[in-house]
């Protein structure tokens, strides 16, 4: 099969690759779009996440739509939303209801495991889910991240009319930004210093967009605000959106920082009080995000910016690590 794998850093080819073999559990999918994610883009720019290194060509790609293959739990040709997150279902956290806290886990895409950008995948049946009709093969890939953003406000625990405050306004925060919305939010307040991506914020049902969390500060006056969602790659991200927390408020971190680290002043997180959680990918949320998105509480349309076929993923992966060109999210659709 065609696939686009990753080489080393800055260095994506795309080329011949063996086809996957399902195992007895496993059924065979025909890839039918995927989109470029913060956490790919660590591999492309850095090499790895962590200890998560290739140490061969590596497939990328987990938030995935693809084709069913043969009738079988569901009919040949049902497009599918794809959940990445291959957990055992044994351990002591998927039987606490937290396969996304799944120490056992085989995740689509990350070392040693390939993901999706690739002309086909496996998966269980369990990982599947079929979206309606009117959902494109790049909605249903987008239902991941969208998941993602569900399951950050879940850990926020968010209040009618809470005020909410997103630092970082790339897809997964302009997605929180509109579940945020959805849920009851107050007030909606977002930070990023690119202004193609502030005004968009402001389509999307933010009040105020600022460049800075200083900025927002100086508007906003010194209270800050209710619950804060860090979303951006930024070693400093988490301690600006500490900032922007009001005393006893609450901060939810999302965002994968450049070089796996972040700093955070004790003394501000300590002397607000702050209620801090790590988000770590999500739980059973699927169902949730496609009825949000057929009730049109949240819309993809405005954050796919940027379309290429899989031969041209190193441009894809090119332009969304530049952020040129007003570009949000990359889709490859096969």
């Amino acid at each position: 099969m065609k696939a686009a794998r990753l080489h080393g850093v800055k260095d994506i080819r795309v080329e011949t690759a063996p086809d996957p073999t399902p195992d007895a559990d496993q059924i065979l999918l025909a890839t039918r779009a995927v989109t470029v994610c913060g956490s790919d883009l660590h591999y492309y720019l850095e090499g790895a996440i962590g200890s998560d290194r290739p140490n061969e060509p590596h497939i990328l790609g987990h938030e995935f739509a693809a084709e069913v293959m043969e009738d079988g739990p569901l009919p040949k040709g049902t497009l599918v939303a794809v959940d990445p997150n291959r957990a055992c279902g044994a351990c002591e956290w998927c039987a606490e209801g937290h396969p996304n806290l799944c120490p056992n886990v085989k995740f689509s895409g990350v070392p040693p495991y390939h993901g999706a950008l690739a002309e086909y995948v496996v998966a269980r049946p369990e990982e599947i889910v079929a979206v309606p009709e009117s959902f494109t093969p790049t909605d249903a890939a987008m239902l991941e991240p969208l998941g993602v953003a569900l399951h950050a406000l879940d850990l926020a625990h968010l209040r009618p009319l809470d005020s909410v405050g997103v630092v970082g306004c790339g897809p997964i925060g302009l997605l929180v930004l509109q579940v945020a919305g959805a849920s009851g939010a107050g007030l909606r307040v977002v930070v990023d210093p690119i202004p193609e991506r502030r005004e968009l914020a402001l389509r999307l049902g933010a009040e105020h967009a600022f460049a800075s969390v200083d900025e927002a500060k100086d508007a906003l006056g010194p209270r800050g605000v209710d619950v804060v969602i860090e979303a951006t790659d930024a070693q400093r991200g988490p301690e600006d959106a500490a900032k922007l927390t009001r005393i006893g408020g609450k901060l939810v971190l999302v965002g994968i920082p450049e070089g796996n680290r972040f700093s955070m002043d004790a003394a501000l997180v300590r002397r607000k009080g702050l209620t801090i959680k790590m988000a770590r990918r999500m739980g059973h949320v699927y169902p949730r995000a496609i009825e949000l998105v057929e009730r049109k509480l949240v819309t993809f349309e405005p954050l796919v910016t940027h379309r290429f076929s899989l031969d041209e993923s190193p441009r894809a992966f090119e332009l969304q690590a530049s952020r040129a060109d007003g570009v949000i999210k990359s889709s490859v659709e096969l």
